[in-house]
Parts: C-alpha cells; structure tokens; sequence
C-alpha cells in the first residue's frame, strides 16, 4: 500500500481548473483528493450521481446547495457530509486562500 500526506503537492497558488487525484479505486469505491480554488459549478448545472459520495472538507471553505434545500450549507474545515444517490447538488463557492481541499469517497451501488 503506498502511503502519502493529502497535503503534498498543493498548487503556491489558485488554479484555473480543479485538481481532482484518485488516491484509491477498487469495484464499488473510489476515493479522490480534490483541490478547489475560486471553482463553482456553472450557472444551471446540478449534479446528479448514480452513486453516493461522501465529501470531508479538509482545509478551506466551501458552500453547497441542494436541490431540495432552500438554503446554501458552509463548509468550514472539519466539517463532512454524506450525498444520497441522484440527489442534486452544486458547489456553489470554494475558497481560493486558503485552497479548499476535499476528500470525497464515492461509493457505487452494490451490483447483485
């Protein structure tokens, strides 16, 4: 098994696009470092995922909104949630300083 910090290799600075590295995948998971800065989903645009995902932001701020929420959550560091299965979602800010870095596992339904 290899071994790294989730904090190596942080960009100086904001980057145009979002760092996304894959840190694990087998069968039903996969689990990402995604590194943010400044990025929100594009006007209109909600995500709706086959599988669940579970995100912890590690460093930074960040702000989701949910389609059937009608408030924006804030995310500070610390803080995790679980996304259900095609429930919509955005990111709706990530802070540039510090860069918002997130762990996100995602977990593909179970194929009988």
């Amino acid at each position: 098994m290899t071994s790294a910090n989730l904090f190596d290799d942080l960009p100086d600075k904001a980057t145009t696009e979002e760092i996304v590295g894959q840190l694990l995948t087998s069968t039903n998971v996969r689990i990402e470092r995604i590194v943010s800065s400044g990025q929100a989903s594009p006007p209109g645009f909600w995500y709706d995922q086959p599988q669940a995902e579970w995100v912890l932001l590690m460093q930074g701020s960040a702000e989701i909104r949910f389609e059937d929420e009608p408030t924006v959550r804030a995310l500070k560091a610390g803080d995790y949630l679980y996304i259900a299965p095609h429930r919509r979602h955005r990111v709706e800010r990530t802070q540039t300083q510090p860069l918002t870095v997130w762990l996100a596992i995602h977990i593909e339904p179970a194929v009988s």
